[in-house]
């Protein structure tokens, strides 16, 4: 069968003969299942995760692209292929590539993480770095070809290569013959989850297959809701391995019959399901990658179910170092594990003590104050909670005060919490100080009590960034009376440094 014909009713058959026949194993290894022991303790289910991340390429798309070009003519071969891709099916194409001794030029989006990207290269590939998503991408690659003669391997929407997919469904089933209530599946172009889905549905129908998207990237989502493939207007690139505007031709026309939903989930869930990842595997995957996790906990607690057995795909886990500093600040978020406020207290010395007691029992994240009026201060606060009541009964709790829960405010996280300082706006003046205490829980409020009211705070900077000691940045109204309160930290037992000559501080405080 020409596989560049496109499916135009699901032949389920020809799809199962197909993912039998497929030659993966030349490059790809058979993934383990992989029991996410916290996981299940906290939803009472059975959580499983599939490997995929522990591909030589650390993706799936590595079964598909070698699917597709082993089984390419003589000809072609000697014309080399060409792929528009995000990284993953870069990879694996250009490993595949390699293996059977195939030129291979990749056109990848300038977003792509750079651990992608020298990734290809270092298989020896071709890359050309074109435009901000697959999208693209793919417009260059079709002009590249035109002009090479190239064979193009599409990375999802091709029989051939959602036969290779296919594979990991074929895995699964063989490795846990036990009940399956349900699969999850990241979707981008849809490849795996028409693979995964053709499978299962042909063998075991009562298993369900659910999709999982990003709200800012979901093409099946929405071609669903359309009936046909449609164009997504903008795609969020956060997880680029599935950030595609539409789904493709043969993947819908498989997935359409085959898919139970598509559940979607936001950028903070995707980093908590990368942080649950981590703690149950030590390992740490691209948000891709966690998309199916991030999917399977919002479906839990949506219907509230118990006792049910749950299969993820970790997708993939190239993911670029510095991207885990945003991870981590938004994982806690994502887990409901966080509480972003702005609470206004008078400006006047004690008032922060009188807060920290209202705070007792509770663990501050972060801590972020600056002068601004004579009669009131507005101090921008991280708490760590446990869920939804949690904060409710933080709400509760400082009722005595005006405060304003910023948690969704977008903004508010990506820009203010790191935007609050400035010039001191009061003719007092103020000495900056820096201290460091052992960060353990209650640190931070045990600080700010010893610190006391004996003098105001006009700016107060803290942030658990998961160091073992605590870093406080401190402005005092207390401008002639340094002797004093040199005297007094001394006093107080906390290592500290001057910090009013410190050049950073004249530029930006003083």
């Amino acid at each position: 069968m020409n596989t560049a014909i496109l499916l135009e009713k699901y032949m389920p058959h020809t799809m199962i003969k197909k993912i039998l026949q497929a030659r993966v194993y030349d490059v790809a290894v058979e993934t383990p299942l992989s029991r996410a022991n916290q996981l299940c303790n906290r939803f009472e289910n059975e959580i499983i995760l599939k490997r995929e991340d522990l591909q030589p390429v650390f993706s799936f798309k590595i079964r598909g692209a070698y699917n597709k070009i082993s089984q390419l003519t003589d000809e072609e071969k000697n014309r080399g292929v060409i792929a528009a891709s995000a990284g993953n099916h870069a990879q694996g194409l250009a490993l595949a590539a390699k293996k059977l001794g195939i030129k291979a030029t990749i056109v990848m989006p300038e977003t792509t993480p750079e651990v992608k990207v020298t990734a290809v290269r270092n298989h020896g590939a071709e890359v050309v770095l074109f435009g901000d998503a697959y999208d693209a991408a793919f417009g260059k690659s079709q002009e590249i070809m035109q002009a090479s003669g190239q064979v193009f391997v599409h990375p999802f929407d091709d029989l051939d290569t959602i036969a290779g997919q296919g594979t990991v469904g074929m895995e699964i089933l063989r490795q846990h013959e036990g009940n399956i209530d349900a699969i999850f599946v990241p979707v981008g172009g849809g490849g795996l989850i028409a693979g995964i889905a053709a499978y299962v549905k042909y063998l075991r129908p009562e298993i369900k297959i659910i999709g999982v998207e990003p709200e800012d990237a979901a093409c099946l989502k929405y071609a669903l809701e359309q009936g046909k493939p449609t164009r997504l207007s903008q795609v969020g690139i956060f997880a680029e391995g599935v950030a595609v505007a539409q789904i493709g031709t043969n993947t819908f026309n498989i997935a359409k019959d085959t898919v139970d939903e598509v559940v979607t989930v936001t950028t903070d869930e995707m980093c908590a399901a990368i942080k649950d990842i981590y703690d149950d595997t030590r390992s740490i995957t691209e948000p891709a990658g966690a998309c199916a996790v991030a999917g399977l906990k919002k479906y839990i607690e949506r219907e509230n179910v118990q006792g049910k057995t749950f299969i993820a795909i970790n997708s993939g886990a190239n993911v670029n170092f510095d991207r885990l500093r945003h991870v981590s600040e938004r994982a806690e978020l994502g887990e409901k594990r966080e509480a972003i406020i702005a609470v206004k207290i008078p400006e006047h010395p004690g008032s922060f003590k009188d807060f920290c007691d209202a705070m007792t029992g509770r663990s501050i994240t972060e801590f972020n104050y600056r002068f601004s009026h004579e009669d009131e201060a507005v101090i921008f606060v991280g708490i760590q909670i446990g869920g939804p009541d949690s904060l409710t009964n933080l709400l509760h709790d400082l009722k005595d005060y005006d405060v304003i829960d910023l948690t969704d405010n977008e903004t508010a996280k990506v820009h203010v919490r790191h935007m609050i300082g400035g010039h001191l706006r009061s003719n007092k003046g103020e000495l900056l100080y820096s201290f460091e205490f052992p960060e353990r829980p209650g640190a931070l409020l045990k600080f700010l009590t010893t610190l006391g009211g004996q003098w105001n705070i006009s700016m107060f900077h803290y942030r658990n960034h998961g160091d073992a000691y605590g870093r406080v940045l401190v402005g005092l109204q207390a401008v002639g009376e340094e002797t004093d309160v040199t005297r007094y930290l001394d006093d107080l037992g906390y290592p500290y440094q001057d910090e009013n000559d410190n050049l950073a501080c004249q530029l930006f405080f003083k």
